[in-house]
């Protein structure tokens, strides 16, 4: 049998990012500061599939929006636009209500019961996101995290022979290039990244072959928020492998109660709320009650398991 490789102590929220931890979509202090108009550069980044597809062009719809960017910087509309610019946006990004406080309630609840921590038990929060990594970085709700995986840009390639050559580095440039690119289907990637640890340990690949016991966060012990049809395929490997899934909605700017009701009709996630975690709001109990049912399966488990080391014989 394999040696465990850890304790299996760690519960993992696992969120969504545009609508759910945020209001709004996190484009729009990029439209604001430049003066696009968000529904015209949406309706554009609808048609560039066809557009492409039409020049014998295969594009991914989940890079168009990308792509889309990088034009508006190469044209000159999108002046200036760095990475660090990108992060300076994200800072204004207004959280959900009750963001980031819901993460600090979630670690002194663990830290808080006797029984969780007498396990060890402790709480991580991640956000896997279609969105743009810089902006995430620079938002009020980054410190609160321990990772995150989201697209970003490289303002310069590395040039042929780059390792011969010293590495002068200039002033930052305009994004040019994708670097990393996230899209729904890979969003799958980062909770098998979670599950086995290598975020934690990058000496393990994703690929690599491990037992359940073997794995740093079992599937069992995630939750996975999110609020939209693209989050499907996450939604439903937490759902076959016994992981918790909350489907949140807004009602402004944009109202999707429809979208996420029609998800949870369809049996996609096992519950939904509006995306407000205040204390005594729907998300905030169901979600912290799925914490207390994780840590409580963790402590029977560790019970049962100590339980079982037979005693050794006495005097007779």
């Amino acid at each position: 049998m394999p040696l465990p490789l850890y304790a299996q102590n760690v519960i993992a929220f696992i969120w969504d990012f545009d609508r759910t931890l945020i209001q709004g979509n996190q484009q729009e202090p990029l439209f604001e500061e430049y003066g696009v108009d968000d529904d015209a550069f949406w309706t554009e980044v609808d048609g560039l599939v066809e557009h492409y597809r039409s020049r014998k062009i295969v594009v991914s719809r989940d890079a168009a929006y990308l792509l889309h960017i990088l034009s508006y910087v190469e044209a000159g509309v999108f002046r200036g636009l760095t990475n660090a610019k990108l992060r300076e946006l994200g800072a204004r990004l207004q959280p959900s209500q009750g963001i980031p406080d819901f993460f600090d309630a979630t670690r002194r609840r663990v830290a808080t019961v006797p029984d969780y921590a007498a396990q060890g038990i402790t709480v991580e929060h991640y956000v896997v996101s279609t969105g743009i990594l810089p902006m995430i970085e620079g938002s009020c709700i980054a410190p609160k995290l321990d990772g995150i995986w989201a697209n970003t840009f490289i303002d310069r390639l590395a040039p042929p022979g780059y390792l011969e050559k010293l590495d002068v580095e200039p002033g930052p440039d305009e994004i040019r290039h994708i670097g990393y690119m996230i899209d729904n289907t890979t969003k799958t990637r980062a909770v098998f990244e979670i599950n086995k640890g290598v975020n934690k340990n990058p000496s393990i690949d994703v690929n690599a072959r491990m037992t359940e016991e073997q794995r740093r966060v079992p599937i069992p012990h995630m939750i996975y928020i999110a609020d939209g049809p693209s989050d499907v395929p996450v939604f439903s490997i937490l759902n076959q492998r016994g992981g918790k899934t909350l489907g949140v909605y807004t009602t402004e700017p944009v109202n999707n109660f429809r979208q996420v009701k029609d998800l949870q009709g369809q049996g996609r996630i096992q519950g939904m709320a509006e995306a407000d975690f205040r204390p005594g709001k729907a998300a905030y109990l169901w979600l912290m009650d799925s914490l207390d049912q994780i840590a409580c399966e963790i402590v029977s488990a560790r019970t049962r398991a100590l339980a079982a080391i037979p005693n050794p014989p006495g005097h007779v």
